[in-house]
């Protein structure tokens, strides 16, 4: 598997498209950061401070609903993410006569 890099990625969010350029450090902050009581804000902050600087006054207007923050940073993860199989192995019970 290989290592994870700085990637621009491009999300379209209704009519409008905005690029965030991603490395393995902001999604490292931004996983440290998230609290039980604290998950607003890390989203708010991995999506303003990876956005282009252009585009970051129109994101933060959308940004102004909770739930659409953490749309746009789910989806910004989940794009990231490696595309890798996962299987969680079951261990073999055995059988009590």
């Amino acid at each position: 598997m290989s290592q994870m890099q700085t990637r621009d990625i491009t999300l379209e969010v209704g009519d409008k498209e905005f690029t965030f350029t991603l490395t393995p450090q902001d999604v490292t902050k931004y996983f440290n950061a998230m609290t039980a009581n604290n998950k607003v804000a890390p989203s708010f902050n991995l999506l303003s401070s990876t956005v282009l600087p252009a585009q970051k006054a129109e994101l933060r207007e959308l940004m102004a609903n909770p739930v659409m923050t953490m749309q746009i940073a789910g989806a910004l993860l989940e794009e990231y993410a490696p595309d890798i199989e996962i299987i969680v192995k079951k261990p073999l019970s055995t059988l009590t006569a």
